[in-house]
């Protein structure tokens, strides 16, 4: 039987082992295979995962990452600000996101349209998102033109800008995106119920694209102070894994990121959302064929310990057609089409919810029974070994399996300096994975998800959808 190490992410990223996988002892029972397991791999080895990470920062304050990988003539480039939704205030939600359409309008150097045409003529492929802590902007491109996407961004860092009749251009885009993404799209309506009702004090409660009314009243002068306020080196993290060689790159950022100037940031005092005590409901209606609902708590933040253990307690119930949700649900009861279960960990808190789909037709609240019915059992029952070694199995390959790229060793360190305050961090999510014991998975159940915990939002069909 092969040795857990071979399982290598492709590139500069170590996945070792300390011990090796060996038959079942001659004339004993071979244990039951767990479903989805990595065979051999009884789950107390000492996996370690690791990176040959340089992180330095320069005077400006910007932080610097950089991985070498020269398995392809590819760089992953990545410039995330720590600046997103939660940084916005009543009135002016979704100004992060905006902020970040605006990034590909053009700045002193480059304009608009060389950005699109430039990308395009040498290979890069490039992209940007924006969420509750964070805005990313990233560009995959051959390892030869590194200095030219440096230039464009240092211009873009400095010097957006932000022309009227450009932002009332893309002011539009991002109304359309918000139609298809939320006004019209059931689930994203759902979603930002969700958000809302979970989280009444924190920034959390509004949606990351911001409300409608806000987007129309977008004005160059409310970006620009975003703009001035929040992209600047010191509030940016670089993270760079490619062809390339370390120090000549750590001496072209300093040539061309050097020159920009360190400006102090405000304080920002985040209001803490108060532990919920009684449960919170909420319908929507919508012209929808079939009901759904998600039952959602508030959870901890990204890195903390108890984080762990919810994130393999969500997986027991409710990754794939094996977990308990969807066995009950889809398989024995045939009344929902899916159903899920999450634990979404951010800066400052989280979100940890399960999920269901009807079946067109089919009431929702047998089934809204059934899941606090299930939430009463990992609350009140352990788990068995074999569900929590699957669910350990699956969340960890899961880990393994992002950064098989470039672009995925680049966005989990960077998610990691930026929410946890080390990209290191990434290194010990295994072990403390692994460490996760059944006791730990009914003690966590037992602190966040009882009654008066809950938040229950539903979506129903209007009156007469359902029979269209």
């Amino acid at each position: 039987m092969k040795r857990i190490s071979t399982l290598l992410v492709a590139g500069a990223c170590i996945f070792t082992s300390s011990a090796h996988a060996v038959d079942p002892t001659p004339n004993q029972p071979a244990k039951p295979e767990v479903i989805g397991a990595i065979k051999g791999w009884t789950g107390n080895e000492g996996l370690k995962l690791s990176l040959p990470v340089t992180k330095f920062q320069l005077k400006n304050g910007l932080t610097v990452l950089l991985v070498e990988d020269h398995s392809v003539p590819m760089v992953s480039y990545h410039t995330w600000y720590r600046v997103g939704s939660r940084d916005e205030t009543p009135g002016v939600t979704g100004a992060a996101h905006m902020l970040e359409h605006m990034m590909f309008k053009g700045a002193k150097k480059y304009d608009g349209k060389a950005f699109d045409r430039i990308f395009h003529e040498n290979g890069i492929s490039n992209n940007a998102f924006t969420t509750n802590d964070y805005t990313g902007f990233y560009q995959n491109l051959p390892s030869d033109k590194l200095e030219l996407v440096m230039d464009m961004e240092v211009d873009r860092m400095s010097a957006l800008a932000l022309k009227p009749e450009d932002l009332k251009s893309e002011k539009e885009v991002v109304k359309e995106e918000r139609r298809w993404r939320v006004d019209n799209n059931p689930m994203g309506v759902v979603r930002e119920t969700m958000m809302g009702t979970v989280f009444k004090t924190n920034a959390y409660h509004w949606p990351v694209i911001g409300y409608m009314k806000d987007i129309e009243k977008y004005d160059s002068e409310k970006l620009r102070f975003f703009y001035n306020t929040y992209y600047v080196p010191n509030n940016a993290i670089l993270v760079l894994v490619g062809d390339f060689d370390t120090p000549k790159v750590k001496s072209l950022i300093e040539k061309y990121y050097g020159a920009l100037e360190y400006r102090p940031l405000p304080r920002r005092e985040y209001p803490k959302e108060r532990p919920q005590t009684v449960q919170q409901n909420a319908v929507v209606r919508k012209d929808v064929q079939n009901s759904s609902f998600i039952v959602a708590f508030q959870s901890p933040a990204q890195g903390e310990p108890d984080m762990y253990a919810l994130d393999l307690a969500a997986n027991i119930l409710g990754n794939g057609t094996s977990s308990r949700l969807y066995k009950r649900l889809v398989y024995q009861k045939q009344v929902a089409t899916s159903t899920y279960a999450f634990n979404y960990a951010m800066k400052e808190a989280g979100v940890y919810a399960t999920g269901v789909m009807m079946k067109p037709g089919m009431d929702y609240k047998e089934s809204l029974d059934i899941i606090y019915n299930e939430l009463w059992k990992i609350r009140n029952t352990k788990v068995s070994d074999l569900e929590l070694q699957k669910a350990k199995t699956q969340v960890i390959k899961e880990l393994v399996d992002s950064l098989k790229t470039m672009d995925g060793k680049a966005r989990a360190l960077a998610v990691n300096e930026i929410l946890t305050g080390s990209y290191d961090n990434l290194f010990k999510d295994m072990e403390k994975y692994q460490a996760v014991t059944a006791d730990d998975i009914k003690r966590v159940s037992e602190k966040y998800t009882n009654q008066t915990q809950r938040s229950i939002i539903v979506l129903e069909p209007k009156k007469g959808a359902a029979n269209e």
